[in-house]
């Protein structure tokens, strides 16, 4: 009998186990901090203003998973989705390539990390509602002659690049006539390297971002452009959503969550993001 039972509790051990897995929307993803069902969201983590990595709560700041805290407008706009789903966030630090794959294999249960719904991402993962739009720049020195640039035909021959696997190199980058195309590069922090230490001229970017890199490093300016003399773009090019996977069962209740967030808030809370993002 003793030998039954402890096989049995030994049993109920691993089923719970299975059960909290890791936390993708085919599971129940565990309790979090507060007892609640937790809500497993990925990020970089390396892309100010919309997301950042600190060393402490300040601002309103949520522990990352494994260690550190996550800050930035994808933060706080996560927190007011978590609230509205009665959920407890968590936030999983994940490599910009290895957010899709960590929704699809559910070890997470939402991308909330900048991303734009491009045909090609909505084949392979949904995506809510868009929680922020922007308009697309280019970040150069502030002190090279292309800061005076007011039209993409002033970056002939320049030195463009822009992150890795996203819609600003894919298409983008190919709209600047005469461009000397660069390789993609990781992320943002290593893009502003890459300028500040001359190796490329200059990379582009949504004004939010631009202006996170331009406020911590005042070597840097970024050019923005009138209609006509820019990037050709719509909205649905410029807005980023939360990403989730397919056939999810959170899409109608974040959607709603999300309509309850105003457009003021929304703003109020990215120039809060960039007053706050770490020098």
């Amino acid at each position: 009998m003793k030998k039954l039972m402890a096989m049995a509790a030994a049993g109920a051990a691993l089923l719970g186990l299975a059960a909290c897995g890791n936390g993708g929307s085919g599971g129940d993803g565990g309790k979090g901090g507060g007892g609640q069902e937790s809500l497993r969201v990925g990020m970089e983590a390396a892309y100010a203003p919309f997301n950042w990595t600190q060393k402490d709560d300040s601002h309103g700041a949520v522990k990352i998973e494994g260690g550190g805290w996550a800050g930035g407008y994808d933060v706080q706009m996560a927190k007011l989705v978590a609230d509205g789903l009665g959920r407890d966030l968590v936030v999983v630090k994940t490599s910009w390539d290895g957010l899709i794959p960590a929704l699809q294999s559910d070890r997470i249960d939402l991308i909330v990390a900048g991303m734009t719904p491009t045909p090609e991402r909505k084949e392979a993962i949904d995506f809510s509602d868009s929680y922020y739009t922007s308009d697309i720049v280019i970040v150069v020195k502030k002190d090279s002659k292309w800061a005076s640039a007011t039209s993409l035909e002033d970056f002939k021959g320049a030195k463009i690049t822009a992150q890795i696997s996203t819609i600003h190199y894919d298409q983008f980058l190919g709209q600047i006539p005469g461009v000397d195309r660069q390789t993609a590069l990781q992320d943002f922090p290593t893009m502003i390297l890459a300028v500040k230490s001359d190796k490329v001229d200059g990379y582009i970017s949504e004004r939010p971002g631009a202006l996170s890199a331009a406020a911590s490093n005042p070597d840097l300016a970024f050019v923005s452009f009138e209609k006509g003399k820019g990037f050709d773009v719509d909205e649905a090019e410029t807005s980023i959503a939360i990403g989730l996977k397919k056939g999810s069962d959170l899409l109608g209740p974040i959607n709603q969550a999300l309509a309850k967030i105003g457009q003021d808030q929304r703003e109020t809370l990215m120039e809060q993001a960039v007053k706050d993002q770490p020098e």
